[in-house]
C-alpha cells in the first residue's frame, strides 16, 4: 500500500491544467493559442494573473521560422503587474520543470508553465534535420521519421517486439483517442489487420506507426504548499521530477534501451520506485518508442498506457510533452486516481527524458480534507 506523509510547505501541485485540441492547421497565434489555455487553466482555480508570480513558456525557434519568436508569447501573461518569467528552447513539460525548481526557491507560491507550437507553417522533414550535429548528422538529412524507422527496426530485429504489438498500439491509441475531443486523430482506422495490410510509409513504420503533423498548446498551474488544497479537492502532487540526457548521436547509443528513461523513472520514483502507478501518459510518437519506454520503465502489465490518446493521435510540438504530464495530473484531479506518470521526451530517437510522478492525498488525510473546488 503507498504511504501517505503529510503534505509539507515545500511540496507543489498541479491544480489545473488546459489545452487546446490538437488540429492540422490552427488558425490562432501561438500568443492566441496561450492566452486562450493560460484563460482557461486559471478559470479553473479561480485564479487572476495578479495572482502569479512566475510563469515559463517552453517553443522552438525552428518551427515557428524566427529568431526570439517567443517574445511576443509573453503577452499571454500580460505585462502588468510586472512577474518572474522565462523561456526555454524545449517542450513545456521543461518550461514545467523551471517553473517546479522556482517554487521550490520558496518565495513565490504559484506559477505557470506553458507549450506551444506550430508544426503547420513548415515541414517538420526539412527543419528537424537542421537541429542535428552540424557536422555527422546534418548533412544526412535525417528526419525524425527516418530515424524512427532505424530504431524500430533495431527493436524488431532484437526479438523485442513485434510488427503486430505496433499495430496494437496504433489500434488502441487511435480507440481511446476516439472518445477525446482533444486529439486530431479520431476517426481512423482501429482493425490491427488492416492496419498490418497497409504499405510502409518508411519500412518499417507504417503510417499508423506515425503521429499526426499537429498545432496546438497546453499550461498547467503550479502550487507551492497549503495553497494547493485551498484551490482544488485533489491536487496532483508532483511527487518525483526528473530528467535525463544521453549522447546525441544515435550511433552512438543502444536505440533498442533509454537508459536517461530508466534512471529518469528511478529518481523520479523515489524509494517506491513505479510501484502503484496506475496510468502512465508518455510521450511516444511513435509506436516502436512506446514499447522502449515501457519496459524501460519496467512498468505493470496493469498499468494503463496513454488512455488520452497519446502522441500518436496529437502531436503539437512543444506542448506534446506538457500534454501528457497534463493528462496524467488529470487522472488524479479529475478521475480519481492515486497515483500516476507523466513522460516526455526531447532531441533525436528518445535522446533526453523527463518523468514526472504524481500523487493524491489518501482520503481522510488533513490535506486531502481542506480542499474545495471552486
Amino acid at each position: 500500500m503507498r504511504q501517505q506523509r503529510q503534505r509539507q510547505d515545500g511540496d507543489i501541485a498541479i491544480v489545473a491544467t488546459a489545452q487546446l485540441p490538437a488540429v492540422r492547421r490552427q488558425e490562432l497565434t501561438e500568443t492566441e493559442m496561450l492566452l486562450t489555455v493560460v484563460d482557461e487553466a486559471l478559470g479553473k482555480v479561480g485564479l487572476k494573473r495578479s495572482d502569479i508570480g512566475f510563469s515559463c513558456q517552453g517553443s522552438c525557434d525552428y518551427i515557428s521560422g524566427g529568431t526570439f519568436s517567443f517574445v511576443p508569447n509573453l503577452d499571454a501573461m500580460g505585462a502588468w503587474p510586472p512577474i518572474h518569467e522565462s523561456h526555454v528552447e524545449m517542450d513545456g513539460a521543461w518550461a514545467m520543470y523551471e517553473a517546479w525548481v522556482r517554487l521550490r526557491h520558496g518565495d513565490l507560491d504559484i506559477a505557470v508553465a506553458m507549450g506551444s507550437g506550430k508544426s503547420s507553417t513548415g515541414d517538420p522533414a526539412a527543419i528537424y534535420p537542421l537541429e542535428l550535429d552540424p557536422y555527422y548528422l546534418a548533412p544526412l538529412g535525417l528526419d525524425p521519421v527516418s530515424l524512427a524507422a532505424l530504431q524500430a527496426r533495431q527493436l524488431l530485429e532484437s526479438g523485442r517486439t513485434t510488427e503486430r504489438e505496433l499495430a496494437e498500439i496504433a489500434a488502441r491509441s487511435r480507440r481511446d483517442a476516439a472518445a477525446n475531443p482533444n486529439q486530431q486523430v479520431r476517426n481512423a482506422e482501429q482493425d490491427v489487420d488492416k492496419l498490418l495490410a497497409e504499405g510502409y510509409l518508411r519500412n518499417p513504420l507504417r503510417r499508423s506507426d506515425l503521429p499526426p503533423i499537429s498545432d496546438g498548446a497546453c499550461a498547467v498551474v503550479l502550487v507551492r504548499g497549503p495553497r494547493a488544497a485551498e484551490l482544488t479537492a485533489r491536487p496532483a502532487w508532483i511527487t518525483g521530477l526528473d530528467h535525463r540526457s544521453e549522447v546525441h548521436n544515435p550511433a552512438l547509443r543502444d536505440l533498442t534501451d533509454s537508459r536517461s528513461t530508466r534512471l529518469a523513472g528511478e529518481r523520479a520514483g523515489g524509494a517506491a520506485g513505479l510501484a502503484g502507478v496506475e496510468v502512465a501518459e508518455l510521450m511516444a510518437p511513435f509506436t516502436a518508442q512506446e514499447v522502449i519506454l515501457r519496459q524501460s520503465l519496467g512498468l505493470a502489465e496493469d498499468v494503463l498506457i496513454n488512455p488520452s490518446g497519446g502522441a500518436l493521435t496529437g502531436n503539437p510540438l512543444m506542448a506534446t510533452g506538457l500534454v501528457r504530464i497534463a493528462a496524467a495530473a488529470d487522472q488524479i484531479l479529475l478521475n480519481g486516481r492515486s497515483r500516476t506518470l507523466g513522460h516526455a521526451t526531447s532531441g533525436p530517437a528518445l535522446q533526453q527524458n523527463l518523468v514526472c510522478v504524481l500523487e493524491a492525498d489518501a482520503p481522510g488525510s488533513d490535506t486531502a480534507s481542506k480542499g474545495e473546488t471552486r
